[in-house]
């Protein structure tokens, strides 16, 4: 049975989209993230600003662990400790932002893990496909596990369901 979830936050207002498959499967073929989305959220990603007033949203698991700080953007919070975010303010003028994820690439990641499928799947795994030449400049640049080299490239990974501790 399919489940209807309605958003109301600082964001969305009355957005209603439907969840079609279960959590975390059915994923398209070319779309294989490495972490979850409270996997994520407990090891430390954005600052820990991102999901503070979407709670309702999203599996209450995902925020029992999650470092968050709803007052500002704290990079300490980050698994690397260093900031990896632009403003949204970018993603909007670069045109990356699609109307119905107005947070970006990691609402529409948690709402794909939900269950929601939308037009805008296959752009987004092409997005998140392209971080790949990220883990290609790590490998090739640093040694093998050294957590030091590239701290904010391999947050940025963080940011992208890429686990890059692996690297």
């Amino acid at each position: 049975m399919k489940k209807i979830i309605v958003v109301n936050d600082k964001m969305q207002k009355n957005y209603v989209y439907e969840l079609s498959e279960k959590l975390g499967e059915n994923f398209d073929k070319d779309f294989k993230p490495e972490l979850t989305p409270k996997e994520m959220l407990e090891l430390g990603v954005f600052g820990g600003k991102y999901m503070t007033d979407c709670k309702k949203e999203f599996p209450k698991s995902w925020f029992k662990k999650a470092k968050l700080c709803s007052r500002k953007h704290d990079a300490k919070l980050n698994f690397f400790g260093v900031n990896a975010s632009q403003p949204l303010s970018v993603w909007r003028k670069k045109g990356w932002i699609h109307p119905d994820d107005p947070r970006g690439w990691f609402q529409w990641y948690c709402r794909y893990y939900m269950g929601r499928r939308h037009p805008d799947d296959k752009r987004q795994i092409r997005r998140w496909k392209a971080m790949k030449r990220h883990v290609a400049q790590i490998k090739k640049c640093c040694g093998l596990g050294d957590l030091n080299c590239r701290k904010r490239q391999r947050q940025a990974l963080f940011h992208w369901a890429y686990d890059s501790r692996k690297i």
